[in-house]
């Protein structure tokens, strides 16, 4: 088995990306002396260097990278050393034009950006398996290598080409998949439109059509593109484990949902040895740690409940947002921390020294343009010592309350064309459910559809559009085990090639829920619905209303007026030893504290009523011993109840019963027994 920790790295890993080719060298030896007074463990090198490794082809330049991975060993850095096959050099297109990619709309791409791949291409996949073999041969077993970073970014900011390479491995997946033609026909359902093929050789990407392309073949090319992108990663991998054995092989995932929505990281995390991503806050003026929450938790999950690494993430504000903010005080290492608290074991950034060039020079870095005397300098600095402060954590495991059902060929197929509502985000609702739970301060899991969810009281699927019969069986069998569920509307009414399930909706959730809902509903823009309870109190609701009939569930909450009025809004079936609800509209944050709360007591979940607002307490467990992170976002000193003696690993103070956290402060206590 590979291993799936980096290898001889004994600490948590702390450091960012290095591009010393940006720099002369007269100040490598500055970096490295800046790199031990701040405790950097581990720097990314290499991502972006195939033109200086091989500026023509078969002719080879390892001249600089032998220098630089050897002035880091010597001063106890390890290196997680990339395979630069996200920039083929400038000759490599003028020789081969035809790896650009194409656009739907027949527009190919031209060289000058990064990305601008067509992974199709026979002479890309060669080049890339000749540099990567040229590394693995002379770098496999230097004793400074800890990791193998290949590619970068897989998926952004381009993952599908429609050229007529892709067209070709488009109609061999095709086979691979249906085998014949006929179970494309049946899979697209292309007798709707006249669209039936007579063989496989006359099916075309999705390209631009007058009018909604085929749906199913639209989800299908978003599939291929990803497996496509898959294939490279693994042909890559596959050399660096024959070439390097025993150095595990990653590449950097962007799981949350505000940042790369072309990749199903469920099939991803299987292929990797290690799980490792990168996550920048979206500055849209929302709560921006609740964001960083769920992409942590999202990771985690992807690594199927295992350590992770945040591979990059950023000092203080980026470069490619319309307004790039500053971090404030302190944020850094509440950023980091939060990532550590949700199963990294370390906290790397991009990038080390900042670019003084190129379209990242705006963009912040460990030591900025002001050098050592900047306050992002000495928070940096200040990191890495509380980082070296928890290393024994290393290797422990979140420990999560709940789980959140998320698939991402779902969210494929609800973004496709004409649907009842342009309003409804799959994406919307995810982040809502999460925030709700957050703020209930329940660490989340985030699951496939099909996988074993008895460890979990209470499930939460927020968009599941997209279900697989299995995938409703699951879940009924989940709650007659005596699970507690909660679904969002509009889920379960296609399966997997987007066709609506036989019957009424919601299609394979109808026995789980005791329900079908005769007709959808869907709000005008600004429009809202008034929903009551038995007791009279009400709620509210927008984007979304159905006309739902019982069917052995209970009606908990009603439509109060509007097309829908007096049908159900929020019902609750029990089924087995367990309950399902639904809600069949959008709820307000009020709304869906009150949905979950309701959900949290079937579940018997006690709440955590001493823990005030934008505080978050996660706990990390294993061998080494219980460790409990207390983050306070907050502009509020607070004290969090521990439950049990510790000692606080920041400052080495015991913590009796009780941790006081000081505003915008971490505190990580190590819990006695």
């Amino acid at each position: 088995m590979p291993e799936t920790t980096p290898k001889g790295l004994t600490r948590l890993a702390f450091g960012g990306d290095y591009n010393p080719e940006q720099w002369p060298e007269s100040v490598w030896e500055e970096d490295v002396r800046l790199m031990r007074e701040a405790g950097v463990t581990m720097v990314s090198v290499g991502i972006f260097s195939w033109a200086l490794l091989e500026p023509e082809q078969g002719v080879y330049d390892f001249g600089w990278l032998d220098r630089i991975i050897g002035l880091l060993h010597e001063n106890g850095i390890r290196v997680d050393l990339g395979t630069p096959t996200v920039s083929p050099p400038a000759w490599f297109y003028r020789a081969h034009p035809e790896a650009l990619p194409v656009t739907a709309d027949g527009t190919r791409y031209e060289f000058g950006s990064r990305g601008a791949i067509c992974h199709s291409n026979a002479d890309y996949r060669a080049a890339a398996a000749t540099i990567t073999t040229q590394l693995a041969e002379r770098y496999g077993d230097h004793p400074a290598l800890a990791l193998w970073h290949v590619f970068n970014e897989y998926g952004v900011p381009v993952s599908a080409c429609y050229c007529d390479s892709c067209a070709a491995h488009f109609r061999r997946w095709l086979t691979t998949t249906y085998r014949t033609v006929d179970g494309v026909n049946e899979a697209w359902g292309t007798a709707f439109w006249g669209q039936r093929y007579g063989d496989l050789g006359q099916i075309n990407p999705p390209r631009l059509t007058p009018t909604a392309v085929n749906p199913a073949q639209a989800l299908d090319y978003i599939r291929f593109a990803d497996a496509t992108m898959r294939e490279n990663f693994v042909a890559e991998r596959d050399i660096l484990h024959r070439l390097s054995p025993g150095v595990p092989v990653t590449t950097n995932f962007m799981t949350a949902l505000s940042q790369c929505e072309s990749v199903d990281y469920w099939a991803w995390g299987r292929e990797v040895d290690l799980v490792t991503n990168d996550h920048y806050l979206i500055t849209d003026g929302r709560r921006t740690h609740v964001n960083l929450a769920m992409a942590a938790d999202l990771t985690r999950s992807v690594a199927g409940g295992a350590p992770w690494l945040l591979l990059e993430h950023s000092t203080s504000g980026v470069n490619w947002q319309p307004r790039n903010p500053a971090k404030a005080p302190g944020q850094m290492a509440r950023n980091a921390l939060s990532h550590v608290a949700r199963g990294s074991d370390g906290a790397m950034f991009f990038q080390w020294r900042q670019s003084r060039c190129g379209a990242e020079k705006f963009h912040s870095a460990m030591l900025p343009h002001g050098g050592t005397a900047t306050r992002v300098w000495r928070e940096v600095v200040e990191l890495g010592a509380s980082v070296e402060e928890l290393s024994e954590i290393r290797g422990t495991r979140t420990q999560a309350d709940v789980a959140v059902v998320w698939d991402w060929h779902s969210w494929w197929a609800q973004k496709l064309e004409w649907r009842p509502s342009e309003d409804h985000d799959a994406r919307e609702r995810a982040d809502a459910f999460y925030e709700a739970l957050y703020d209930r301060h329940l660490t989340v899991d985030f699951a496939h559809p099909e996988a074993d969810l008895s460890a979990y009281p209470l499930v939460v699927v927020p968009a599941l559009y997209l279900m697989t019969e299995a995938a409703g069986r699951n879940l009924k069998r989940y709650v007659e085990n005596g699970g507690t569920l909660v679904v969002s509307y509009f889920s379960g009414i296609v399966d997997e090639h987007d066709a609506v399930h036989e019957g009424a909706y919601p299609g394979a959730l109808r026995d789980v829920l005791g329900l079908t809902v005769e007709e959808f509903s869907p709000l005008l823009a600004g429009r809202r619905v008034r929903i009551t309870g038995p007791d009279g109190s009400e709620l509210t609701g927008d984007v979304w209303t159905e006309f739902v009939v019982p069917d052995g569930a209970e009606t908990v909450w009603t439509y109060a007026e509007g097309l829908t009025a007096d049908y159900p809004a929020v019902t609750r079936n029990r089924l087995g030893d367990g309950t399902a609800w639904y809600v069949s509209t959008r709820l307000d944050a009020h709304g869906l504290d009150a949905l979950l709360g309701w959900a949290a007591e079937d579940a018997r979940i006690t709440p955590r009523a001493d823990l005030p607002y934008d505080v978050e307490v996660v706990r990390r467990a294993g061998a080494s011993g219980d460790y409990l992170f207390a983050i306070n976002h907050s502009a509020s000193d607070v004290k969090v109840q521990l439950g049990a003696d510790g000692t606080e690993l920041l400052t080495a103070e015991r913590a009796a019963g009780g941790l006081a956290v000081p505003a915008g402060a971490v505190r990580v206590v190590r819990l006695d027994g």
